[in-house]
């Protein structure tokens, strides 16, 4: 369940786009991929680009709403100012009209979550080498000043290389330090995110712990703390079971550098978490690749 900042749930209505339909003129649907409270994402046809995109839209009841058109707008803002291999791409915006959007790069792949589900645990060679990808967009992310605090299983696409989506609720550091109702997913929330008026603010850390909640996941097949109650009269401590509750020890099979690696990301206090740049460090030497460019040769670090 992703957190909000009201009690009264808006309920989720679509615009039920049939395929071939027109979003706007010069994008079609061709199959409903999923959404949110505010938006609500179309696999399209791009005629311009002539391409397939992704067109993520303010759902109909949304279109009116400032807050829903400034979450939209503030997501464009933010894309528009990054470029990164494992950031899924903006390839266009429309933010104003019958129907505000956005137009982003069709990543080809299943969710991280997906495979889990399906599937069960990653395989243990492959679980090193999708950290330090979803690490190093962090570190991008945090060296400009932003984090996306919803980093989870579900907003992993496995593709080559793999991709981190929807900044929905990605804030620049300032403002997310400022933010003072919990955000995020409940089950990957960091302890600050979950009970922001604590005195810790949500930062980069926060990050951290999303990711060191999604390899936990890829790597047991369950959440790190299980989920928690979504009984609307449940405290605290029932729903977030992550602010007294430690990990389960991951299995016994699991290298000693990559269960360190989660435990560490998964500390109560922030300070206490490694930055994403020392998340992929640690787990370089189980990445058996060539790290450095020098004269012309590969050289390993």
């Amino acid at each position: 369940m992703t957190a909000m900042a009201t009690t009264d749930l808006p309920t989720k209505t679509g615009w039920d786009f049939a395929e071939g339909a027109e979003i706007v003129p010069g994008r079609r649907a061709h199959r409903l991929l999923g959404g949110g409270w505010n938006c609500e994402a179309y696999v399209a046809f791009d005629d311009a680009l002539h391409y397939p995109v992704v067109v993520k839209a303010l759902r109909p009841g949304k279109v009116a709403d400032p807050t829903a058109l400034r979450g939209l707008r503030r997501e464009a803002e933010i894309l528009r100012s990054i470029a990164h291999p494992v950031i899924a791409r903006l390839l266009g915006a429309e933010l104003g009209g019958e129907r505000p959007h956005l137009v982003l790069e069709l990543v080809e792949g299943p969710r991280l979550s997906t495979l889990i589900r399906r599937f069960g645990p990653l395989a243990l060679d492959q679980v090193a080498p999708l950290a330090a990808e979803i690490a190093s967009a962090l570190h991008y992310l945090h060296g400009r000043g932003l984090v996306h605090l919803d980093v989870k299983p579900k907003n992993v696409i496995m593709a080559a290389p793999p991709r981190l989506i929807d900044l929905s609720i990605a804030r620049t550091v300032e403002y997310a330090a400022r933010t003072d109702h919990p955000i995020g997913t409940d089950a990957y929330m960091a302890p600050e995110q979950c009970h922001p008026t604590g005195g810790v603010p949500m930062q980069p850390g926060s990050d951290v712990w999303g990711l060191g909640a999604a390899l936990y996941e890829a790597v047991a097949g369950e959440p790190p703390f299980g989920r928690g109650s979504e009984d609307p009269d449940a405290t605290p401590e029932e729903r977030w079971p992550q602010l007294v509750r430690d990990p389960e020890p991951l299995p016994n099979d699991v290298p000693a550098a990559l269960a360190g690696t989660v435990r560490a990301c998964l500390e109560r206090n922030p300070e206490d978490r490694p930055a994403a740049a020392a998340v992929a460090a640690a787990l370089e030497p189980l990445l058996q690749r060539p790290r450095r460019l020098v004269l012309n040769r590969l050289r390993p670090r």
